[in-house]
């Protein structure tokens, strides 16, 4: 089973011609305008998110006493038993 769409039929009256190219210019415009609007709105909104985050940040470390004994507990080396294992025979995939 094939499936065709029809072939479109280009009318041949020329004010006919320059509405429907009108019509695709204005179609094509719109849509670039909604596309720099929500491009816009989220490079808004990502800026105005961040500079939350970071507004929250520093004000919680400013008030952060706890937070720093916090940090002081936390070791800086991680301390634990390690084996090291010979491998005496290599196995090649085949």
């Amino acid at each position: 089973m094939r499936f065709t769409l029809p072939s479109p039929r280009r009318s041949r009256h020329p004010l006919v011609r320059a509405l429907s190219l009108l019509i695709g210019v204005a179609l094509v415009g719109v849509l670039l305008v909604f596309g720099l609007v929500v491009a816009g709105v989220l490079l808004v909104g990502g800026g105005l998110w961040l500079a939350l985050r970071q507004w929250t940040r520093k004000s919680n470390a400013s008030a952060g006493a706890p937070r720093a004994a916090a940090d002081a507990r936390q070791p800086e080396v991680l301390e634990g038993e390690f084996v090291v294992l010979h491998q005496t025979h290599h196995h090649v995939a085949r």
